[in-house]
């Protein structure tokens, strides 16, 4: 495991929360140095801090995936805006905690990442006739373009990693939503309803009583 993190008494704690949990963990406390030790080392996963000394989290993060690195990240940030969370998993993380934070909870993250792995993902992600291009933050049906708000765009980004899975109403307000602000209980059920709208009914499939998944046949 990597933290990179320069606050040094919170790599040091994480480091001791880690590593009492099992894990073999290094510290970086800079951009430059994290990401170094990403290329070369041999990582499960990276927590990584978004403002870091040399080098941006969002920088670090984006050169890794420009060079077709997948490790798992999972970002931390102080700034806890939807825009934030939106920037941190447009550029490449794969899930956003803000501080501060449950130590339990970012480890209930972190495991959950590494259930899932660090897959070849592409850089535009595709599925059907459905792409969505981070870089260009541009999503289209067909090849023709789609405009979506920046909180549709996180749900659909979301739904598209996890493209083929059944995922929970919790996971997606967990992982798409903002945790400090208030959510109505029937907040994914509208924008599963936008996306529905602009991209086709077909898109999204409801199973009962599990939740949502993203299938191929986009119309």
């Amino acid at each position: 495991m990597l933290v990179v993190e320069d606050e040094a008494r919170l790599a040091t704690a994480l480091q001791r929360g880690l590593q009492a949990e099992g894990f073999a963990v290094d510290i970086a406390l800079d951009g430059p140095t994290g990401l170094d030790q990403a290329r070369h080392g041999e990582y499960d996963a990276m927590i990584l801090d978004v403002m870091l000394p040399g080098l941006s989290g969002y920088r670090v993060v984006r050169a890794l995936r420009a060079e077709k690195h997948w490790l798992p990240v999972l970002m931390l940030s102080a700034k806890d805006g939807e825009h934030d969370q939106a920037d941190g998993l447009d550029c490449g993380a794969d899930d956003y905690l803000t501080k501060p934070f449950s130590f339990v909870v970012l480890l209930a993250r972190l495991r959950a990442l590494l259930r899932r792995g660090a897959p070849q993902r592409p850089a535009v992600l595709t599925v059907g006739d459905l792409s969505l291009d981070p870089a260009r933050r541009r999503v289209t049906v067909g090849g023709a373009e789609v405009v979506l708000t920046t909180r549709e765009y996180g749900l659909l980004q979301y739904l598209m990693r996890r493209a083929g899975d059944v995922v929970s109403k919790t996971e997606l307000l967990d992982h798409v939503w903002d945790a400090s602000e208030e959510t109505a209980p029937n907040a994914v059920e509208v924008y599963i309803g936008y996306l529905r709208r602009k991209l086709g009914r077909n898109v999204l499939e409801t199973v009962r009583g599990a939740g949502y998944r993203l299938v191929a046949g986009a119309s």
